[in-house]
């Protein structure tokens, strides 16, 4: 180039003649789009917080203002499990009453007219038990099981202290109680709370200790696999993972449950004769049972105010007594392995009626955005006679099913 020669410059296109860069997915959009996954999909991404404002409102208010949403219940669920503040709704500011919205911002200094959505009186019962009790161990299992807040909070602090420490043995929980209380739909959700692999085991149908190395998954929570528990454990090996044994008092022989005794003190076994030993220190191991039922009950009936919630040193004490209950129906040496037996216990009258309302929901599918809050606690209120102690949940979801049928 000659030193005459003027320097040329390259002088980039301007931004607006490039393609305008894909939007991302809103909160406003996710929610708008009645899909609980999308909601959950923007706040895993980060791109969109739990207490974000939707226009004028929290993301929470919109959601419940927003009669257009079939899915409303399951929302909100989500918008709490990743941390909204409930708190929001009773603030002017993050959620104003209809005519403050249509009017600007002048008001009566001072008070606070709450949309009737938002408010206990103008949810429905399953609604009002989560926002309500929006705290605890984990948030984001409370949303799937509804009461036994003791069970979660023994269960994280026994996982907490496995966590600190270099242990040997390997966590074992034995959760009993009464049929239809959540027992195994905690087991068989933990892991997925957790973020790691589980393996569930239909103890009814094993006749041998090799049947229990050689069972397969069986779990709707769970993906489809061909793995048996031992080629399981072996594909995990040294990581985190639960291991269910649904049933665990039902084994035909209890002889099966001895291939357990190793595992459960030492943290490893052998899977095949003549095979190395595999590392299980890091499992979870959860058992499920309906031993203590009747104590359960009497225990709940002896308590100075049965209509009460349980407190935290009333079950610390029922824990106690139910542990030599099942040492005496699984044999000592098992249950001297087992790191802590968790009782299942009855239900409140208001968890009663969250049951019954989330299964109003479920069993009427789309069709739940047609029934005001008004409808479904009228249709709790119906089916709550019906509770049968001893059925749990199941009575309620029975009932409900029922009753739905009667108004077709």
């Amino acid at each position: 180039m000659s030193m005459n020669t003027p320097a040329r410059f390259v002088v980039p296109p301007p931004a607006f003649l490039h393609d305008p860069p894909t939007p991302k997915p809103t909160l406003l959009f996710a929610i708008a789009s009645d899909d609980v996954n999308e909601v959950r999909q923007v706040l895993e991404s980060g791109e969109a917080g739990p207490n974000d404002q939707v226009g004028p409102q929290s993301a929470l208010a919109f959601t419940l203002t927003n009669d257009k949403l079939s899915h409303k219940n399951e929302i909100v669920k989500a918008l709490l499990a990743y941390g909204a503040d409930p708190s929001a709704l009773r603030n002017p500011e993050l959620n104003p009453s209809a005519q403050a919205s249509s009017e600007g911002s002048e008001g009566v200094s001072g008070s606070h007219s709450q949309p009737g959505e938002t408010t206990p009186e103008g949810m429905d019962p399953a609604t009002s038990l989560y926002i309500a009790h929006s705290s605890g161990p984990s948030q984001e299992f409370r949303y799937d099981l509804i009461g036994q807040d003791w069970v979660l909070e023994q269960l994280f602090k026994v996982l907490s202290m496995h966590s600190q420490r270099l242990s040997v043995a390997p966590i074992v929980v034995l959760l009993c109680g009464p049929s239809g209380h959540g027992k195994s739909l905690l087991a068989r959700k933990f892991g997925s709370l957790l973020d790691i692999p589980t393996h569930t085991v239909n103890m009814t149908t094993l006749r041998s200790t090799h049947d229990l190395w050689q069972s397969y998954s069986m779990s709707p929570y769970e993906e489809p696999s061909s793995d048996t528990l031992a080629q399981f454990l072996l594909n995990n090996e040294g990581e985190r993972c639960v291991v269910v044994l649904d049933e665990i008092e039902k084994v035909e022989d209890p002889k099966a449950l001895y291939s357990l005794l190793m595992p459960w003190e030492l943290g490893r076994c052998s899977l095949e004769t003549g095979k190395r030993h595999v590392d299980l220190t890091k499992v979870i191991w959860l058992g499920t049972s309906n031993i203590g039922h009747n104590l359960v009950f009497e225990h709940h009936d002896s308590r100075p105010d049965p209509s009460k919630p349980v407190t935290r040193e009333e079950y610390r004490g029922l824990m106690d007594l139910l542990r030599p209950h099942v040492s005496q129906c699984l044999g000592a040496s098992l249950l001297s392995r087992v790191t802590t037996v968790l009782p299942f216990i009855p239900f409140t009258v208001e968890e009663k009626m969250a049951i019954a309302a989330e299964a109003v929901y479920s069993l009427t599918g789309d069709g739940a955005k047609t029934l005001s809050p008004q409808d479904v606690e009228a249709i709790v209120m119906k089916v709550l006679p019906s509770y049968v102690p001893s059925e749990g949940a199941r009575s309620l979801h029975r009932a409900v099913s029922n009753q739905l049928v009667d108004l077709i």
